[in-house]
């Protein structure tokens, strides 16, 4: 593989036309977990993912490296599955945890990508397939606002 900038280009442009797979994704996964914690979290719509997918890919270091794995994870498939599920699901991780950003949002995409990858699963998935689309419903989800803890000032802030 040859990463080039046309290549994450393309992988930008693959990234963005996923929205209509990631975008219902993000939304049940949102739903799903707002209910379990018992509160409200806003949906994500097109227009915020798309937006979303272009600060990602705006920074060339985090760009190089979302479209390495988006590029793994489209073409990674094991026969049988089960003996190569370790690949996908490090490979996903990372990459929903590249896309959040920094810590604590970094480890909540690690998170909210398994929980991501057990309730999806495309009857035409290969291997990675189905881990990509929760990677990027993880990480995105987590970037967008919605959550009304990232809405507010940290009480933990403490002055230098």
């Amino acid at each position: 593989m040859q990463l080039t900038p046309a290549a994450v280009e393309r992988e930008r442009d693959w990234v963005r036309e996923r929205g209509t797979v990631v975008v219902p994704l993000i939304n049940d996964v949102r739903s799903a977990l707002g209910e379990r914690f018992e509160t409200e979290v806003a949906p994500v719509d097109r227009g915020a993912y798309d937006a979303a997918v272009s600060v990602v890919f705006r920074d060339g270091d985090l760009a190089v490296n979302v479209a390495c794995l988006v590029a793994l994870l489209r073409e990674v498939d094991v026969e049988g599955d089960y003996p190569g599920f370790v690949v996908d699901e490090l490979l996903g991780r990372e990459l929903a945890a590249m896309i959040a950003g920094n810590q604590p949002l970094r480890l909540l995409a690690e998170a909210t990508f398994h929980y991501a990858d057990i309730h999806h699963h495309p009857d035409d998935a290969t291997a990675g397939s189905d881990d990509l689309d929760a990677a990027l419903a993880a990480g995105f989800q987590t970037r967008l606002p919605g959550w009304p803890w990232t809405e507010t000032e940290s009480p933990f802030g403490v002055e230098p």
